[in-house]
């Protein structure tokens, strides 16, 4: 296996996304095939983010399931509950006796001016429709194939650019 400096070298990490292009946004979902210990450094004047107070040291919980990075500033946080529905049916999540509660934490982007119809927003089903696939039992692993890249990029130079021109 060749390492190709991506986070999917890391074993136990899957990547998938979801692009709109009507609303020139989309999701990438960070998933981790065991539940993994992560950590946030929350910055900005308006961050927009679901779930990470649980990634403080003193909170109950010590791993997570999956991370969601979502354009659509605010409207995008809607997208982890698209991921979190999937990996509930996958029967992934925190033990609290009979019931399963996938964690999911994320953060989302201003694209707002990139251009998107806003008449819409990223949603629940593009979010669990940016799940990775499941790994094969047997075969190649993750980083030996390819991964599709993000919209997330692209979205970050298209604000960029539109702020710069005001």
């Amino acid at each position: 296996m060749s390492l190709r400096n991506l986070i999917t070298d890391v074993a136990g990490v899957l990547i998938g996304n979801a692009h709109d292009e009507r609303l020139a946004s989309g999701v990438t979902a960070i998933l981790f095939e065991e539940p993994a210990v992560a950590s946030v450094d929350v910055r900005g004047g308006a961050p927009g983010t679901r779930e990470t107070d649980l990634l403080e040291p003193h909170r109950t919980v010590e791993r997570i399931d999956a991370v969601v990075l979502s354009g659509g500033s605010a409207f995008g946080l809607d997208a982890g509950a698209g991921v979190q529905a999937y990996l509930r049916e996958q029967g992934r999540g925190f033990a609290i006796r009979t019931v399963r509660v996938p964690l999911v934490c994320g953060a989302v982007l201003f694209d707002l001016l990139n251009g998107g119809d806003r008449t819409g927003g990223v949603s629940r089903p593009i979010g669990s429709s940016a799940m990775p696939p499941r790994p094969p039992p047997a075969g190649p692993s993750r980083s030996e194939q390819p991964v599709p890249g993000s919209a997330l990029p692209r979205s970050i130079a298209r604000v960029a650019s539109a702020l710069r021109r005001q």
